[in-house]
């Protein structure tokens, strides 16, 4: 029996879009705090959503490539997780883990071959690795863009290595994503969206369902 998928909500931003997740199942919940996203939350909401959440669901607080202050802004919230989507180094992931006392969540964004190899250099630092499609040149953020990758570069992937999927996944195109792939969790934001930064608690159940069906 293999173990449960882990299933993620990302860029939830209002009290009702964290029930319709948690109603839906869901096992993690993440909150947005960049500035130049559709999704982001100022720390204040992120603190009062995490707070409603707390033995709910488990909680996320996306940051890009933070300093300390924020770092410690956010770890005084309590969250169960810190997700780090920007270009920390594995040497910062390890600096920021040990200040913030919270398991870490590195994204690791996939566009060629050589973006699979450097996927073990996390391997110790974070907690847990999350795989995003690589934004094209001139992006301004680097993730929720929703676009997939060449899930077929994760064959080169060692075997011992566990990791959520992200990037591009819809209800329409989750359960070929878990068929091709097998990861330990799938992690969702534009994909269940009306409009950016605009959830839709139907989606999120569809979402959701797919994927659990596809798991099993």
């Amino acid at each position: 029996m293999s173990d449960p998928l882990i299933i993620k909500i990302c860029g939830v931003k209002n009290e009702a879009i964290l029930d319709a997740a948690i109603d839906a199942g869901a096992d993690m919940v993440g909150f947005m705090h960049f500035a130049r996203s559709p999704r982001h939350l100022e720390l204040d909401p992120i603190g009062e959503l995490i707070s409603l959440a707390r033995g709910r669901v488990e909680t996320c607080v996306v940051l890009v490539n933070p300093d300390n202050t924020l770092v410690a802004q956010v770890a005084a919230l309590g969250p169960d997780w810190i997700q780090l989507h920007g270009p920390e180094t594995p040497h910062r992931v390890e600096a920021i883990r040990d200040e913030a006392g919270i398991a870490i969540m590195k994204v690791c964004s996939i566009g060629g071959p050589e973006d699979v190899a450097h996927i073990a250099d996390y391997a110790e630092c974070a907690d847990r690795i999350l795989l995003d499609t690589k934004p094209p040149k001139g992006a301004d953020r680097p993730g929720g863009l929703g676009q997939t990758f060449d899930w077929a570069l994760l064959k080169a992937l060692d075997p011992s290595q566990g990791f959520m999927l992200s990037g591009g996944l819809t209800p329409d195109t989750v359960a070929a994503a878990i068929k091709a792939t097998r990861p330990m969790g799938v992690d969702v934001s534009s994909g269940v969206e009306t409009a950016p930064g605009v959830k839709d608690a139907g989606l999120i159940r569809a979402f959701i369902e797919k994927a659990r069906a596809a798991h099993a």
